[in-house]
């Protein structure tokens, strides 16, 4: 799915949503490069190897000393979470929404007969289209998440996960709940794995990132209220596996902030739908 050719990234403008998630995978590259690395990205490593781009600039504003370790907690416990529905459905269809340039479907060991799905917006997925390629088992889609129409693209009759990681909270309450309506309504049976912010997060945002986050919630259990097929299987904090971070200064930084509450301002959940 990928190869060794160079690829030009440089028109990719500072501050975009495109750069946003080159930020990502380099931060996911770092982290791979770490003595005892967590998630240990070698797709990411092997992307930005790839990747003709400023990386040099992005690695002075992204604090990659610490911010890596976010990163890699919060994909590593959804890379676990789906590669334990993969085991126990390996006929399964997977939706990656809002995956950015990240390469989940090549970091784990997705079973042949999984069909896998990278969905995110048009300008997003035209740069994936210059690092990977799309196959019998997997395809990218180039859309808004919010527009239904993408999902014509995708089979039913088969265990469906759904991944949504750093996604949600750009959409607005009514765009959430439609988009999980309308996915429990098309399939039939699976898991939702996601991230939530809490209730401060958009506040924060008005005040220091232009508004850009929507969505906060106080505990994602209330989403059976608004969707009674959903069913809470599992929640955790992002920082939860503070204690495998390798840098004894950032693991006490972490520590910090769980002791101070900040557990509860990332939080990764697990749905069951049926």
């Amino acid at each position: 799915m990928t190869s060794t050719e160079k690829v030009d990234f440089t028109a990719v403008p500072w501050g975009s949503v495109e750069w946003t998630n080159l930020v990502t995978l380099y931060l996911r590259a770092h982290e791979s490069r770490s003595r005892r690395p967590i998630l240990g990205d070698k797709a990411a490593a092997e992307a930005v190897e790839r990747i003709d781009y400023d990386f040099k600039r992005i690695h002075r504003s992204s604090l990659p000393a610490s911010n890596q370790y976010l990163v890699a907690l919060r994909a590593k416990r959804l890379d676990d979470w789906c590669a334990d529905f993969l085991r126990r459905h390996p006929d399964a269809v997977v939706l990656h929404l809002g995956c950015g340039l990240d390469g989940r479907a090549f970091r784990l060991a997705v079973p042949p007969s999984v069909s896998w799905f990278d969905v995110d917006q048009p300008g997003v997925i035209e740069l994936r289209r210059r690092l990977y390629h799309d196959t019998e088992r997997y395809r990218m889609i180039g859309s808004s998440v919010t527009d239904p129409r993408w999902l014509e693209q995708t089979p039913t009759g088969r265990p469906t996960l759904v991944i949504a990681e750093g996604l949600l909270m750009y959409l607005t309450e009514g765009e959430v709940r439609r988009l999980l309506l309308r996915l429990t309504d098309r399939f039939g049976c699976g898991e939702m794995h996601f991230d939530t912010l809490s209730t401060l997060a958009p506040l924060l945002s008005k005040a220091f990132t232009r508004g850009i986050i929507k969505w906060g919630i106080r505990d994602a259990r209330a989403l059976q209220a608004w969707n009674p097929r959903l069913r809470l299987l599992e929640q955790t904090s992002t920082l939860a596996g503070y204690r495998q971070i390798d840098s004894t200064p950032v693991r006490l930084i972490y520590q910090v902030m769980w002791v101070a509450g900040a557990r509860n301002y990332d939080v990764l959940n697990r749905f069951e739908y049926s």
